[in-house]
């Protein structure tokens, strides 16, 4: 992991061509969504208001950007924790309920949110916000700084997974009433899992105002949970770095599919149907697969061979 981590930073480093720039972006916010998603997955629940605290997170730094001029690294910042907090109020209410209900509720929440910002003036209304800038100084190093960013917060993420804290969401992921029954606060333990996971999709939110400088209420609907959610089932749900693998593949497909006109889509969704149906387990399952394998066929050949 520590290789990977510092071949991104390389790469973001050194990347030159403007659109692959956009692209390596695009795929560093992707995949901690992707990786904040999961992170609620477990302890058993998905978490469809992903998309709405992702969208507040990007109109907070828009809009201290924008209107009250406050520079990047604060305004990306206050959108997580703002995200953070209301995350935390959401999960308060509605924790209660589980699986397909709370999966709901984040849906309804979620469009809520989005036709809400196109009510509000302040926030550009149906067009959007415009103009959300870092400092020019900043131009030059946005790519290396949004994977600093990221490869920091997926490291966090990492920690608490192989935690006291991460075995306490598996319990609650195999049988919540049993992780009660011995003195955890499983309703506690939840509220922080997803206000941990939402102050990385604000984060991700503001990096995203900043990184394509204008912002929409489209850009923020039930839509963008379902792509994480693509990211971490391609990728493999059973691995840490599914979701960042996930994200890496469908995005690079998702560029290369621009081109194809009307069939971008059948391309990007053909894909995501394939992966699913002939790797379960993922790609990384998949390739787990294949590698025990193959040093299985290394076992019986060197048996023989004796």
């Amino acid at each position: 992991m520590v290789l990977i981590a510092a071949g991104a930073l390389l790469l973001s480093l050194f990347l030159q061509d403007a659109y692959l720039r956009s692209v390596l972006n695009v795929m560093a916010i992707s995949a901690l969504l992707a990786t904040s998603l999961r992170f609620v997955m477990l302890m058993g629940e998905l978490n469809f208001a992903l998309a709405a605290f992702t969208g507040i997170g990007a109109y907070c730094a828009g809009y201290l950007n924008t209107a009250l001029d406050v520079p990047f690294g604060i305004g990306v910042l206050l959108a997580g924790l703002v995200a953070a907090l209301a995350s935390a109020a959401f999960g308060a209410i509605t924790l209660r309920a589980k699986g397909p209900y709370f999966l709901l509720i984040g849906f309804a929440f979620t469009e809520a949110v989005r036709v809400a910002y196109s009510k509000f003036g302040a926030l550009g209304g149906t067009s959007g916000m415009v103009g959300i800038f870092p400092a020019r100084a900043l131009d030059d190093w946005m790519p290396f700084i949004v994977m600093c960013v990221v490869v920091v917060l997926l490291v966090a993420f990492y920690i608490a997974e192989h935690s006291d804290f991460g075995r306490i969401l598996f319990a609650i992921r195999e049988n919540e009433d049993v992780a009660r029954s011995v003195g955890i606060n499983t309703y506690l333990c939840k509220v922080i899992a997803i206000s941990g996971a939402c102050f990385a999709a604000g984060v991700a939110g503001g990096l995203h105002a900043f990184v394509n400088n204008v912002i929409s209420p489209g850009d923020f609907s039930y839509l963008l949970a379902a792509f994480a959610l693509a990211y971490v089932k391609v990728g493999g749900e059973g691995y840490f770095l599914g979701p960042i693998v996930g994200a890496v593949l469908l995005v690079a497909l998702s560029s290369y599919a621009l081109g194809l006109g009307g069939d971008e889509h059948f391309l990007y969704g053909g894909a995501i149907i394939i992966a699913v149906l002939l790797m379960p387990k993922g790609v990384l399952g998949a390739a787990g697969y294949l590698r025990s394998r193959g040093t299985s066929a290394k076992r019986r050949v060197d048996a023989n061979a004796h």
